[in-house]
């Protein structure tokens, strides 16, 4: 049973201002549900972070010593302290000098906690898993105990963050976001006793009127909505929501001072044409004014939305039966939230419908997944549904067609234009098969007849409005097969169509009508092709293709996210020229890349802020990176074997690529020697290029071959390929032997040694690079330079002319030396067994 005992004994009340919790709290009851958390942000002896979680009637809580992060692969200590009373989750102020946890406490953030299991049986366990539905922090998270040392009294956890689509590598959430959410005051306003900031205070708004005037006005007439780009299978990665593809009309409502609009996609007004349900349950939600964005449907009798059963319902005027399902929330109470996450956009919109009853309201919260999308549409398709809608957890909401939303069909489906019908030869049936079309070029383009899907009623009503459509002549330039007793109409009606497949002359096969569409004009009706996704089309914004990238066909499953980051902001490089860069150099780069374990610097906010080296796998990488088992320690390694896993590492922001010396498939045999002329400072680029000559001459001396590339930093990297024969003992020994015969040599210009005080004035030929799970940054390679240099293989004779930093990512220079001939066109004829 959870007490207050401990507490209430270290805290004298006369003093301090804390909640005593002499007022017991209402019990929720033990499991699953969800309940209320808090974290404090407490600023005592050290300034530290406590999160408190309810259960039993109190607020289970834990002093996080560094705060929470929304790195996975940071673990926070977390120590285990006494329940505090639930009244204590609202509490923020100053603890006086002298007493217990002395100074100041804001509200870093609140909302709900859902255990994955039973929490206590988590807590005798040792392990809670939960989700976090915050102002700041959300998605799933763990709570794990540690084994205690001997002797030690505290009860120690690690505090760590799901790799889930809230997970955000390299950010620092603490940082960027320091104020309470309760009154927006920092730690430091509410030790001075500053006020709440305006707007930030508990609401203590009563449930809205509908015959209460607006608190906030302006709210846009109509925002055009943001629309799916198909493609053939779903996206995949962590960063993505999946969501059920609904089969209705998408509409737009907009509540307003007690008035409610329902708007098609093209700012229609059809709010008379749905009836008072849905108006009334959307006038009857707890605020002032809105705008939320979702599909209206009417379901059949197994709850599947059916565009069949919609057309009915509306026929026959059974507005009741009409389901709102609402997927986005773009303004709430004055505020515009179309610049936020989806993920914040949809945590605010749960919030609104609260627990809405399916049986008595028509209004729906469309839940989202973040499991496989692949594995999502399968089940989709299993169960009749259309297919599967996923969008980018990170995304704002924009308007138009882009990239950030996604769908995915379990069927060929779109609208197509009526251009005629062949009457039917059947007493009481008005028409046998529709001619449907679609615009292309301008021009209305010929792709077949539809002659099921259609009752005798609805065959009939169909008729009536074509006939009211009538003309003389085909509406197609084209000859129109087997046309004798088609009756021609303009092409004003659309229909949803639902088909098998295209032939090669763009005509539809085994092709089902499913009901009009009169909230889509002809004029826009295309064919529908899945966008082809060309490595270079991953911008939101879409760059042209670069020529390269098109002469090479280069295409990639991998869509990025916020593909405009700058990733290199001094150079106004962003993650979406990054990939441009490697769809340019990858038909030199796949060489020197493909089927090596891999080491990578990864900068997800740019060069600039955080910078981490990852060398094994981690949870939420893209399945395009490719995975190895180290034979030597079972550590999962990394590695790419197509231009898809290379995307991939772009998505997680990675900026420098490093491949050890070998290839998976003979990882204990190296195939080259790397030598790395790493310059002191001062020393200017002659001393380097003379290094770089005498390096060659020494290896032309044991008949060894060289090849050189720029370093994108201070020095030059000579690269001798090897046949893979020898061990990485021998390897490493060699280069060793090398450089320190060389540091012996010409003691005063190289070492071999890598302390700063050895190389002061001198070159450094570090041999270091050779060493098994050693890496060097790969040829083509970005690098984490503030002018987004490149790595780039150059010819002997250039060596004078090309500085190690000479070639930066997307400049015409980098354009020149891939438009010439390869300088490592003979690197593969040219290895040699090392002779040890």
């Amino acid at each position: 049973m959870a007490t207050l005992d401990t507490y209430r004994a270290k805290r004298d009340f006369k003093k301090t201002s804390e909640p005593s919790g002499a007022k017991a709290a209402a019990k929720r009851k033990a499991g699953s549900e969800a309940g209320i958390f808090v974290i404090h942000k407490h600023d005592a002896t050290r300034l530290h972070y406590d999160l408190r979680l309810e259960h039993d009637g109190v607020l289970w809580s834990w002093a996080v010593t560094r705060g929470p992060s929304l790195d996975p692969s940071e673990k926070r200590l977390a120590v285990h302290v006494e329940d505090h009373p639930l009244d204590y989750a609202g509490f923020e102020g100053t603890i006086p000098q002298g007493e217990y946890g002395a100074g100041t406490v804001i509200v870093w953030d609140e909302g709900t906690w859902v255990p994955e299991i039973d929490p206590a049986k988590g807590m005798a366990k040792g392990h809670l898993q939960f989700e976090l539905k915050g102002s700041k922090l959300n998605g799933a998270w763990h709570l794990v105990r540690l084994k205690p040392r001997a002797g030690e009294k505290r009860d120690n956890w690690l505090l760590i963050k799901s790799d889930d689509a809230f997970a955000k590598p390299g950010e620092d959430i603490l940082e960027e976001a320091p104020a309470s959410v309760q009154s927006g005051r920092t730690i430091a306003e509410v030790a001075e006793g500053k006020p709440a900031k305006a707007g930030k205070a508990k609401s203590t708004k009563p449930k809205k009127q509908s015959a209460k005037p607006s608190k906030v006005a302006g709210l846009p007439d109509f925002i055009p909505p943001a629309l799916a780009t198909l493609q053939k299978t779903p996206p995949t990665g962590g960063e993505w929501l999946h969501e059920v593809k609904f089969d209705g009309y998408r509409l737009q409502a907009h509540l307003d001072a007690g008035k409610v609009r329902l708007l098609t996609r093209k700012g229609l007004d059809w709010t008379e044409k749905f009836g008072q349900t849905i108006v009334k349950a959307i006038d009857g939600l707890d605020c002032d004014n809105a705008i939320l964005d979702g599909e209206l449907v009417a379901l059949d009798d197994n709850g599947t939305a059916s565009f069949a059963r919609l057309q009915t319902a509306l026929s026959d005027g059974k507005t009741d039966e009409l389901v709102f399902y609402v997927f986005d929330l773009l303004h709430l109470d004055g505020e515009p939230l179309l610049d936020e996450p989806l993920v914040e956009r949809k945590e605010r919109l749960r919030a609104l419908l609260g627990d809405i009853e399916p049986n008595t309201s028509p209004l729906r919260y469309s839940e989202h997944f973040h499991e496989s999308g692949k594995t999502m549409l399968v089940h989709a398709c299993r169960m009749g549904l259309e297919g599967v809608i996923s969008k980018r957890a990170d995304a704002p909401y924009r308007s138009g067609r882009g990239l950030d939303w996604i769908k995915s069909k379990c069927t060929l489906r779109q609208e197509f234009i009526l251009a005629g019908y062949l009457p039917s030869e059947k007493t009481g049936r008005g028409l046998r098969s529709l001619a449907v079309a679609f615009r292309e070029k301008g021009k209305l383009h010929y792709a077949g007849r539809v002659g099921t899907g259609f009752s005798a009623q609805v065959a009939n009503d169909l008729k009536n409005r074509l006939d009211s459509l009538k003309t003389k002549s085909s509406p197609f330039d084209e000859k129109v097969p087997d046309d004798k007793h088609m009756v021609w109409v303009k092409p004003e009606l659309v229909a949803e169509i639902e088909f098998r497949s295209w032939t090669s002359d763009h005509i539809v096969r085994q092709a089902s009508f499913q009901g009009l569409r009169e909230d889509k004009p002809a004029e826009e009706v295309v064919e529908e092709k899945p966008a082809p996704a060309d490595a270079t089309k991953q911008k939101a914004g879409a760059k042209k293709t670069s020529e390269a990238a098109s002469a090479a066909k280069l295409s990639t499953s991998i869509t990025l996210s916020n593909p405009q980051k700058l990733l290199w902001p001094e150079a106004k490089k962003s993650k979406s020229d990054l990939l441009d860069h490697y769809a340019q150099v990858w038909p030199r780069m796949e060489a020197y890349v493909v089927n090596r374990p891999l080491a990578l610097v990864r900068a997800p906010d740019g060069i600039g802020k955080q910078q981490f080296f990852q060398k094994h796998a981690s949870r939420g990488m893209d399945d395009a990176i490719c995975r190895m088992k180290d034979p030597k320690d079972g550590e999962e390694l990394l590695y790419i074997d197509s231009f898809d896993g290379l995307a991939a590492l772009v998505q997680l922001g990675v900026v420098e690529v490093h491949i050890w010396g070998s290839t998976i498939d003979a990882i204990e045999t190296p195939d080259q020697v790397i030598l790395d002329i790493d310059p002191d400072e001062g020393l200017n680029n002659t001393h380097v290029i003379d290094a770089a000559i005498d390096i060659q001459q020494r290896l032309d001396e044991l008949g060894l071959p060289s090849f050189l590339k720029t370093s994108g930093g201070k020095g030059y990297h000579v690269v001798v390929p090897l046949k893979p024969k020898a061990d990485w003992v021998a390897v490493k020994t060699f280069a060793h032997d090398f450089a320190h015969a060389m540091e012996q040599a010409e003691p005063d210009l190289y070492t071999a040694t890598l302390s700063k005080k050895s190389r002061k004035g001198r070159i450094f030929i570090d041999y270091l690079r050779n060493g098994r799970g050693s890496t060097t940054v790969c040829a083509y390679s970005s690098r984490a330079k503030p002018v987004a240099s490149v790595s780039v293989p150059i010819a002997w004779p250039e060596i004078k002319t090309f500085e190690p930093a000479a070639f930066t990512m997307r400049s015409e220079l980098l354009s020149k030396a891939l438009s010439a001939k390869d300088p490592w066109k003979d690197y593969e004829a040219s290895r040699k067994l090392l002779r040890t």
